[in-house]
């Protein structure tokens, strides 16, 4: 059997760890994964032991690399993806966490975030970060850790610890100890980056009062981050892209041109548009954020989040039980009289655009006739319409013109809700043949600084269409059905 290269894509997300191997046309050769426990110390905190992130990731890349090998295929390089925002500060001697790392989740510095809103910050952080003061980043993560944990900060300010978002914790282990860096993408969910001169902001870190020592090295999207030790993954691999999750699948996803969107359909959705060169403020409290960087260019792009997309059906089958299984939904679906019915699905109050964290859910327009297959085509509803209202803050902000939405994620399998997505969005919805697009967004950003790809064109021409769907009504109904939406969402919001 003939030998043929391929790339190992690291996809370390928030509650497992996968390792794919990828042919270098795309072709997915070797999967493995693992799954690691959750913490929840107290109501609102959610914690991930470091070391359950690494053994997970050393643990499949190895299954990962031994498929592979059986079967002709040598990975050459590697690129990581991982959940965004999620701290971690470790001793730079022992390379041993000091406290757990603090997950994206995590609610535990609301009070903190609400104090420097108070103090009149936001629009300082707001224009140089793109982001919201928020405890979802990274900064008052930071700086609690320090503050929570005996003698850190006092280590800190002398150089003795470091900080990372996962992907700056696993390269640091993988090489070492040798490379203490991220990329552009993971450096902008931080709170503490300029995305207009792409630096740490001495500014921001004072604000939030984290040393700047502390701090990894800041690199392009594809890039030399480091080599791997042969003894971890049984083989020396250059560590060549790292990208966090959403831009990662912005990547795979071959969304290069402005104005191109894909949306990621699981637990949650986040939607990502290209807004090219341009760091385009959002006055639809949307987040501004690097896309990705290449040669020391970054492209930008708006990005909203729906905090639950595929959580609503979970919530049918594991809360209320009147399904049994999440791929039952597209059958229910088609056969509902679901007329006037809105679910409007605030479990965890409301993302972007209206961004209400204390919206509660609520179902609208129940009549006798509403049953079980009623519900599963307002929950799928909800899906739609909360991307359609991104979508629309998009193009307001923008200004650009939207033709097709690029979608991807253990979702999109139904065809149902891509149907009724491109209905209630009016735009063609696109899936592609690779739908594992945040792994392949990272083999991608690998492979072009190990030269396997000679531009973002040249990837761009591998992207291939699985299905189109293009929208089948009118848009006076369309508009009939978000003006009811609409309604229903203004009678859960508190603000």
């Amino acid at each position: 059997m003939a030998e043929r290269d391929g790339i190992i894509a690291i996809d370390q997300g928030t509650t497992s760890s996968r390792a794919i191997v990828f042919e270098l046309q795309g072709k997915i050769m070797a999967t493995a994964q693992q799954e690691f426990p959750q913490h929840y110390p107290h109501s609102g905190w959610v914690e991930h032991d470091p070391q359950d992130l690494l053994d997970s990731t050393i643990n499949t890349c190895r299954r990962a690399i031994r498929a592979a090998k059986a079967a002709g295929v040598h990975p050459s390089t590697i690129g990581i993806t991982n959940q965004r925002e999620t701290t971690v500060v470790w001793d730079r001697q022992t390379g041993e966490p000091v406290h757990n790392a603090v997950v994206w989740q995590d609610r535990r510095t609301a009070e903190r975030c609400a104090a420097l809103k108070a103090a009149g910050h936001e629009a300082l952080i707001a224009e140089r970060t793109g982001l919201l003061l928020d405890p979802y980043f990274s900064a008052t993560k930071i700086a609690w850790i320090l503050d929570n944990t005996h003698g850190a900060r006092e280590r800190a300010n002398k150089g003795e610890l470091a900080f990372g978002t996962v992907d700056t914790w696993l390269l640091w282990k993988l090489t070492g100890g040798r490379s203490h860096a991220t990329d552009a993408t993971n450096a902008s969910r931080t709170l503490l980056f300029d995305i207009h001169r792409q630096c740490w902001d001495e500014e921001l870190l004072g604000l939030f009062d984290i040393p700047l020592a502390l701090m990894p090295e800041v690199r392009d999207s594809a890039s030399a981050f480091g080599t791997t030790d042969a003894d971890i993954l049984g083989v020396a691999l250059p560590v060549e892209g790292i990208a966090g999750d959403q831009h990662a699948a912005m990547v795979g996803q071959c969304c290069f041109r402005p104005g191109m969107i894909k949306s990621t359909y699981g637990t949650g959705c986040f939607a990502l548009m290209n807004t090219g060169a341009e760091a385009v403020p959002s006055r639809n409290r949307l987040l501004t954020t690097t896309a990705y960087r290449i040669n020391g260019e970054p492209t930008y792009a708006l990005e909203g989040a729906i905090f639950i997309a595929g959580a609503a059906i979970q919530w049918l089958r594991d809360e209320l039980g009147i399904i049994a299984h999440a791929s039952q939904s597209e059958g229910l679906a088609n056969d509902a009289e679901a007329e006037g019915l809105y679910m409007v699905p605030a479990f965890t109050g409301l993302g972007a655009p209206w961004w209400d964290p204390n919206a509660r859910g609520a179902i609208f327009g129940l009549t006798r006739n509403t049953g079980v297959p009623e519900f599963v085509h307002a929950a799928l509803d909800s899906v739609c319409l909360q991307t359609g209202d991104l979508l629309e803050a998009m193009a307001g902000d923008s200004g650009a013109q939207q033709e097709t939405l690029r979608v991807d994620g253990g979702m999109v399998a139904n065809n149902w809700l891509l149907q009724r997505l491109a209905d209630l969005t009016g735009l063609a919805v696109e899936r592609p043949e690779i739908i594992e697009t945040t792994a392949l967004g990272a083999a991608c950003l690998a492979g072009l600084q190990h030269g396997h790809y000679e531009s973002l064109e040249d990837l761009g021409s591998q992207w291939a269409l699985n299905r189109r769907f293009e929208p089948a009504i009118s848009r006076s109904a369309r508009e009939h059905i978000v003006e009811g939406w609409h309604d229903a969402v203004r009678r859960t919001l508190t603000t």
